[in-house]
């Protein structure tokens, strides 16, 4: 058969570490755990050393970034099992360092991106979890199924982790549905930052420009001011909270009292992060906030807008 590779790759650096073009038709998709919160470039160093004796097909970074390391053709060094490893697509996914082993909602996101756009190349239409090591290896996926299997049945390890292995089965419901043109999941109406991960500062800008252009017709706040917050803010839109949240400009969930009009913002949607905070005397402790999470980036430039509109029509935010 044919074999291509996932046009979400951001990162491209192949490894030594694999044995040659696959023996075995690809079926299977096994997600891990890094254990670290690692780069794309990072994983990929790691694995390009003949030393680590490791590999995976694709990995994803702390930030949702797609790297590969093993094109699809080739069977990876990941799950301690030549015949698992000979019918997966291997994906290493950055993590915690202590159990379960807990994943940016970024990483989610994009693993759901990934399984798929492996899928839907491999000309499947279902993603199944059975949660069982012997039922999952004793089943035979029929030509349009794909099946998911975890490195903690071939050796004594934990991974994928707790964290990941509680949502596989959330994970194959969301393909599935995705694949059969379902809505497991909301389906976002606007842009979304994580279409930025792969993209230039330049063409970042170009690909919300016209967004800004068109609050500042309806808000009236200038175009290149609400910009240069959203570059300073969230670094063109590819840091945490813009990845997890579309949150470009570091709203918090409680912000100023809450009391300006027209706010974009649900009301109750956020994201968990820490964060660091200022003393009085210039000193730095870090605290866990919640942030504002936003459908889409051009709500969360319409909340920024309305924030600043309240402030500059002299309302009292404070």
């Amino acid at each position: 058969m044919g074999y291509s590779n996932s046009p979400l790759v951001a990162f491209t650096l192949l490894s030594p570490n694999h044995s040659g073009q696959r023996t075995k038709r690809i079926d299977r998709i096994s997600p891990h755990c890094v254990v670290g919160q690692c780069s794309a470039e990072g994983l990929g160093d790691w694995f390009y050393k003949s030393s680590t004796q490791a590999s995976s097909n694709y990995g994803i970074d702390k930030d949702g970034r797609v790297g590969m390391y093993v094109e699809e053709k080739n069977r990876s060094w990941c799950t301690s099992s030549n015949e698992n490893d000979q019918r997966a697509v291997t994906i290493e996914c950055a993590s915690g360092k202590v159990e379960p082993y807990a994943m940016n909602e970024v990483v989610y996101d994009r693993l759901i991106d990934l399984c798929v756009d492996i899928c839907q190349r491999n000309g499947k239409k279902k993603l199944l979890w059975f949660g069982d090591k012997q039922k999952s290896l004793d089943y035979q996926p029929k030509e349009d199924e794909m099946l998911i299997t975890v490195h903690r049945w071939f050796a004594n390890k934990s991974c994928p982790g707790n964290w990941l292995y509680a949502r596989l089965g959330d994970l194959a419901a969301k393909v599935t549905a995705r694949l059969s043109g379902g809505e497991a999941e909301a389906i976002p109406s606007g842009m979304q930052a994580r279409e930025f991960v792969s993209l230039s500062e330049e063409q970042v800008i170009t690909k919300v420009g016209a967004l800004f252009t068109a609050d500042q017709k309806k808000s009236g706040i200038l175009a290149s001011v609400s910009m240069a917050q959203f570059i300073l803010e969230s670094g063109y839109g590819k840091s945490e909270l813009a990845q997890g949240a579309n949150n470009c400009f570091g709203m918090k969930k409680s912000l100023s009292g809450n009391t300006w009009g027209g706010s974009t913002w649900d009301g109750s949607s956020v994201y968990t992060k820490k964060t660091q905070e200022q003393n009085a005397d210039g000193s730095y402790m870090t605290i866990t906030v919640d942030f504002r999470r936003y459908s889409c980036v051009e709500d969360s430039i319409a909340d920024h807008s309305a924030y600043l509109l309240g402030a500059r029509n002299g309302n009292k935010l404070r």
